[in-house]
């Protein structure tokens, strides 16, 4: 099974719009903290209908106001009618105040002293009222934000080591495939886009759902001809924004690959600082770093560009539901079927109507981006290793060292020609093996398969008589011991760095292999001697530095199986005799498998393997291989005597 999808497959992929799947699974992390993940929503119901209340409380204010202000009016204006004329008006006065037509003269005066004189109480419980809700509305607002930022920084601690973790498990093969800044841009910018949305927008979104539905509610039971004049925008925007989401999601996705692309060319160039300008290629690296970012530039305005359309269209409709609503609440104030409170609380639950429709447009947005990079954070979570343990695997017990290859094929991401070719061979425990041959023979590729770095696509490799495919990965990787060619140190002290495998070693331990690869005395040649401090990659050592710390690194765990992938290629012939010279000791009575450059470094290994073009052509001893296979002898008397003449200087020099 392929670690990735194929590329085909992955422009297919990328070529249909989302489902929304990955972004619906991030928010399943929620579910891991039960009532906390619950607590914003709560908060948030309360908050918005505090807010929901407030209108319908400027309502009692106005009305308080007017019905005390028409009353003294009232009041002021019966004292002047005469008596004769007040009895034929009085039923076209009760008509106008809405009264009943029953009441008499006295009785109208008394109600209308009961409505100047209640009206201040009316517009203190009002005012009171809004104050406590707007209170109710900020605790709450801010109870929400804490929360909801809360569990999406969970979500993001929890996605971010989701991914570290998978990274770590997946098979070299998936890494060979996938660029550094790609995966770093997933578990940094994409979760980031995931967490705001988890943060912010999914609550906006249910927010804008709980206040739109409320409001509807309310303006149909206030006044049902104003609301259906309303009505007919909410279709429209709805629909609107629907396909806006659409296109705009796989724009989104294209954002973040732009953004990617440029992320790698970054990491490339930090990683390669030295190299550009050791051959003066700034102004070309720049011009790389440049077109990259051109790009991205150039995918944000197009998505941009769709939003600069989308916006102006939704407040051109908005505006077209609020002058329908101008026109037909205007003529019921003429008629006199609403009042001025009722005209101003149905305004302001209009508003309330219009509000969430653009909030949906920034809740598309968001979402766009979380639903896009949610695609690309679970591409990696739903990536299968070719490196797993068998259901049944078991734990591989303390190794002699016989390792067997038979008849072993490998094909890189399984297919192409093969780089290894029916590769069969035994190293009984305690033999040195060595590897020689042109670069790309295959040396690599064996010692790769040894710790299960990648598996034979033909044939079998055993360490005592356990096929590598039944036994399991750390049983196996936790005794083999490993110098690779590539030597990678981590920022920390050199104390750290050689006691990585196996961090609870002691001083004493870690200094006796350090002794044992040649480092000791460079080690304490620093001030701060085994404390002192690693740069990034180990830049702050030598080459030759840098390898025997990691020799040191190696040895520290007392392998049963030892792999030097041409572990003195960066030192000097002086510290290479004596790098040399501790490995001698330190190889007996473990298997070792050792790739050199220099024959002369391997001339005394039980078994030399001869490859070319991942083919085994030559194998046995060096005095047999000399005698009887012609390809080695011509390796060997080629190197031999520039090395011999080497030494000769070196000793000239030294004497």
């Amino acid at each position: 099974m392929q670690a990735t999808m194929t590329q085909p497959q992955a422009r297919g992929r990328r070529g249909q719009r989302s489902n929304f799947k990955g972004i619906g699974r991030a928010v399943k992390y929620l579910t891991n903290y039960k009532r906390q993940a619950a607590l914003p929503y709560i908060f948030l119901v309360i908050a918005t209908l505090s807010q929901l209340a407030v209108p319908r409380m400027i309502r009692n204010v106005l009305d308080a106001v007017t019905s005390g202000y028409i009353a003294d009016q009232m009041l002021q204006a019966l004292d002047k009618i005469p008596a004769q004329f007040l009895g034929a008006a009085l039923p076209k006065i009760l008509e106008a105040l809405k009264y009943p037509a029953t009441l008499t003269v006295e009785q109208l005066k008394i109600q209308l002293g009961a409505d100047l004189n209640g009206a201040p109480q009316a517009l203190t419980v009002a005012l009171v009222s809004i104050i406590v809700f707007a209170a109710l509305r900020g605790v709450f607002s801010f109870l929400q934000a804490f929360w909801a930022e809360k569990n999406s920084q969970t979500v993001a601690y929890d996605l971010r080591n989701d991914l570290y973790a998978k990274i770590q498990n997946l098979s070299f093969s998936y890494h060979d495939k996938n660029q550094t800044g790609q995966l770093m841009i997933r578990a940094t910018d994409d979760v980031e886009k995931v967490r705001l949305f988890i943060g912010q927008g999914l609550l906006q979104l249910v927010g804008a759902v709980i206040l739109l539905s409320g409001t509807v509610i309310i303006l149909f039971s206030s006044n049902a001809s104003l609301a259906w004049t309303a009505m007919p925008i909410l279709p429209v925007a709805i629909v609107l924004f629907g396909v806006f989401a659409s296109l705009a999601q796989p724009m989104f996705a294209k954002v973040q690959q732009k953004l990617s692309a440029l992320n790698t060319v970054l990491q490339e160039n930090l990683a390669g600082i030295k190299v550009i300008k050791a051959f003066t290629r700034e102004k070309e690296q720049q011009t790389k770093f440049r077109t990259a970012a051109d790009a991205t530039m150039e995918q944000a305005i197009a998505v941009n560009r769709l939003f600069t359309f989308l916006f102006p269209l939704v407040f051109m409709i908005a505006n077209l539901g609020q002058a329908a609503i101008l026109y037909v609440g205007g003529k019921q104030i003429i008629v006199g079927t609403l009042t001025l409170g009722a005209w101003q609380e149905f305004s302001m639950y209009l508003m309330y109507l219009f509000f969430p429709i653009m909030m949906f447009g920034m809740i598309v947005t968001q979402m766009g981006q979380a639903a896009a990079s949610a695609d690309r954070i679970f591409e990696i979570l739903d990536a299968k290793s070719d490196i797993v343990d068998k259901p049944n695997a078991i734990k591989l017990p303390q190794v002699n060292g016989d390792v067997k290859f038979d008849n072993v094929t490998f094909r890189y991401f399984g297919g192409g020609d093969p780089v290894l070719k029916n590769v069969t061979f035994e190293a009984k425990p305690g033999e040195s093996i060595a590897l020689l041959g042109a670069t790309g023979s295959g040396k690599t590729t064996i010692i790769n398969m040894l710790p299960r770095f990648y598996d034979p696509s033909e044939g079998s490799i055993t360490i005592d008589g356990h096929d590598l495919r039944d036994i399991t990965l750390d049983s196996l990787r936790s005794q083999i011991g490993i110098v690779l060619q590539e030597t990678t140190l981590f920022s920390g002290s050199i104390r750290d760095n050689i006691a990585f495998g196996k961090p609870d070693a002691t001083l004493e331990e870690i200094q006796a292999a350090a002794k044992a690869a040649a480092a000791h005395d460079f080690i304490l040649s620093f001030p701060e001697g085994y404390d002192t401090h690693v740069g990034e990659r180990g830049t702050t050592l030598s080459g030759g530095q840098k390898q025997r710390v990691a020799i040191a690194r190696a040895l520290l765990l007392n392998p049963r199986i030892l792999i030097l992938d041409d572990s003195t290629s960066s030192v000097d012939l002086t510290t290479e005799a004596q790098i040399q010279a501790a490995l001698d000791t330190l190889m007996k009575g473990r298997t070792s498998f050792v790739i050199a450059q220099r024959i002369s470094t391997v001339i005394n290994a039980d078994k030399i393997l001869v490859l070319e073009k991942g083919e085994v052509v030559a194998q046995g001893k060096h005095a047999d291989l000399m005698e009887n296979e012609p390809i080695y002898a011509e390796i060997y008397n080629s190197q031999l005597l520039p090395e011999s003449q080497a030494s000769q200087v070196v000793g000239e020099v030294t004497l």
